[in-house]
């Protein structure tokens, strides 16, 4: 099952990151504008627990030097980015095959 949400507000999407643990397995997260600015959205993605795959849909590192910065890739199981919408169903396939080889645990790592 995948549940999808999207919020521009930053509590919003620390409050429903939290009410993923413990209700999912994985988590692919496009950050946006907070992927070089946010370092609670960093400590929300460590403090859950749970497996997480960093999405863009722009290649990152091809834009501004302020924009290659990434506070969650080094947290994050992989980053997937440039493939347009792709993206999210790349990082998608890429979590479950995670978790189909990942030791049976409840709910993450």
């Amino acid at each position: 099952q995948v549940t999808c949400f999207k919020s521009n507000h930053a509590g919003a999407i620390l409050d429903r990151l939290h009410e993923a643990r413990g209700a999912a397995d994985g988590v692919v997260i496009n950050p946006g504008p907070m992927t070089h600015t946010s370092l609670a959205l960093r400590d929300a993605i460590v403090g859950i627990g749970l497996p997480a795959v960093e999405v863009h849909i722009t290649n990152i590192h091809a834009r501004e030097e302020f924009r290659r910065r990434s506070y969650i890739s080094d947290i994050a199981l992989g980053t997937i980015a440039g493939f347009g919408i792709d993206s999210y169903l790349l990082g998608l396939r890429a979590l479950v095959a995670h978790l189909a080889r990942a030791p049976e645990q409840p709910h993450g790592r």
